[in-house]
């Protein structure tokens, strides 16, 4: 656990240091990533390496712009919001001496509030004409999916490390913070399936460089659309792209949004029912 927490430092230093001097892309996404760092360590800091640092002026576009990059970097809105509301949540059941299941309970909702309602909404409302309730509407979707991901990994590990490893509940042990570490990492590898499809299919933003900071005239757009620069086309599921203008997100009906979060739902209690045989869930 020390070398563990001697290199998370490393690299939160690293990553905080780069996002001011070197960053590119808007605050919320350098946030985002100092946040996963510091959940994830040297695993999070490799991957904001290999998939969001510009490597030299005006490189970060094409750096950026393959789609399994944009999907981590997408997948980083989500994570550190629901992480760090997990991490709230954990840090206060244990006072409270509730059973193991209405800890999971308490904790899926404390990170389902500061994922979308604070870390996707509210931070992000600027890119929804400043409308909070507009960006919680638009957000809903794609983040309550992706978040159920996270979740279906996050919360079995930590039940799972909590049966193992006595004292590891307590937040004023190192325990209890590396044991977090790892269930972070389980969330990020769950959940970053989904994520590739939800950007792959337009449903979800990627990674976007802010107007002028790496190449003028980029302005607001994902790079995941830039082979499609100078291109227009027509219909809800297409990248609206005009030279200069914004990428236009696809759509799905609120049909199949209900049936694809109901089955995200599925996967959530799915894992919860794996994790009941290694660890009874009561209630």
């Amino acid at each position: 656990m020390i070398v563990w927490f001697v290199l998370t430092a490393a690299s939160l230093a690293f990553v905080l240091w780069d996002s001011i001097y070197n960053g590119v892309t808007s605050w919320v996404q350098r946030l985002a990533w100092i946040l996963v760092v510091a959940y994830t360590g040297p695993v999070g800091c490799f991957l904001y390496l290999v998939t969001c640092r510009r490597p030299f002026p005006g490189g970060h576009v094409p750096f950026a712009k393959k789609p399994w990059k944009q999907a981590m970097n997408s997948e980083m809105h989500c994570l550190a919001g629901d992480a760090t509301g997990i991490v709230i949540a954990a840090s206060i059941v244990p006072l409270l001496g509730l059973t193991n299941g209405w800890d999971g309970v308490f904790e899926y909702a404390a990170g389902f509030v500061c994922g979308l309602f604070i870390f996707q909404a509210l931070m992000m409302r600027g890119m929804f004409d400043g409308n909070y309730w507009k960006a919680v509407q638009k957000t809903f979707f794609a983040e309550t999916v992706s978040m159920n991901f996270v979740m279906a990994g996050m919360l079995p590990t930590m039940m799972i490390l909590t049966s193992l490893w006595p004292g590891s509940e307590d937040p004023l042990s190192a325990a209890f913070w590396f044991r977090m570490s790892l269930a972070s990492i389980v969330g990020l590898v769950t959940a970053y399936p989904v994520n590739y499809w939800l950007v792959t299919a337009h449903l979800k933003h990627g990674c976007m460089t802010l107007p002028g900071k790496d190449t003028p005239g980029l302005g607001h757009r994902s790079p995941e659309a830039m082979n499609h620069a100078g291109m227009a086309h027509s219909g809800a599921g297409s990248h609206a792209m005009s030279g200069e203008g914004p990428m236009e997100m696809a759509s799905l009906s609120l049909t199949t949004q209900t049936l694809l979060i109901a089955a995200s739902f599925g996967v959530l209690i799915a894992a919860g029912l794996i994790t009941n045989l290694y660890v009874p869930v009561t209630f």
